[in-house]
């Protein structure tokens, strides 16, 4: 098993003397995250979707081994709810195209207000091109039924795990043979960081419920004051010496 582990994101101000050193031009940023991290996930993409030139400018800045997760357009989950899903689906892929062989998965997060539908989730992932993995994080209780869990099985589509305040906020389904992971606010000090017993309790999720050739996704979301950074590098520490197999993260004592 591969657990890819990365931030929500690279472009955050307050991560310069944390991640970034205090010389290093913001327009150098992509390279340096990607000198120390083999993921990420592109989250502004849900407010603006990037051009495919845009995405093709990421692919040739980052190494042959660095993934690139893209979170979907709220064109698509926001404003069209997962309705006629064919324009949007496919102006994404042809723009998150641009990324070649550094494309990871595509990720769904659907609206709080969004209630269950399993008919309208399963015509959304049946645009999506063979191959493309998607993962879907869907935010209202409705959704957790047996239905919804067959539609994301038939379509090979993950789950996506979310964790908040240290808890998770959705089931603990494997739905294909690959994982996705996002945590979005600890409760351990500083705010919003996650605490040691927490990264160990998700280590233990991850190394139960995959293994052999599975690829898990982890991103941290809680990017304030560089949180994501350290808990990302503390959690591939922990997952380590768990026995599994983490892509790199930084060595965030050596910078200091």
């Amino acid at each position: 098993m591969t657990l890819f582990v990365g931030t929500s994101g690279w472009q955050y101000r307050d991560w310069r003397g944390v991640l970034y050193p205090a010389d290093r031009p913001v327009r150098l940023w992509l390279e340096e995250y990607a000198a120390r991290f083999a993921t990420v996930e592109i989250n502004n993409a849900f407010y603006r979707l990037p051009t495919r030139a845009n995405f093709a400018s990421w692919r040739e800045r980052v190494p042959r081994d660095f993934v690139v997760a893209v979170k979907a357009s709220r064109y698509l989950t926001h404003i069209k709810r997962l309705r006629d899903p064919q324009e949007p689906v496919r102006r994404l892929m042809d723009c998150a195209a641009g990324l070649g062989d550094r494309l990871g998965p595509v990720l769904l997060q659907l609206p709080p207000t969004l209630r269950a539908d399993p008919d309208l989730l399963d015509g959304c992932l049946g645009c999506f091109p063979p191959g493309v993995r998607v993962a879907v994080e869907p935010r209202h209780d409705s959704w957790w039924t047996p239905r919804v869990r067959a539609v994301l099985e038939a379509r090979g589509a993950a789950l996506c795990w979310a964790d908040v305040q240290a808890h998770p906020v959705t089931p603990l389904w494997r739905t294909t043979d690959w994982g996705y992971l996002r945590l979005h606010e600890g409760r351990a000090r500083p705010w919003p960081r996650y605490g040691r017993r927490s990264l160990e309790t998700w280590a233990d999720r991850v190394a139960t419920t995959w293994s052999g050739t599975d690829d898990v996704h982890t991103y941290f979301n809680n990017d304030p004051g560089g949180a994501a950074v350290a808990d990302a590098t503390a959690f591939a520490r922990v997952a380590a010496k768990a026995g599994l197999a983490v892509t790199r993260t930084p060595d965030l004592a050596a910078r200091r």
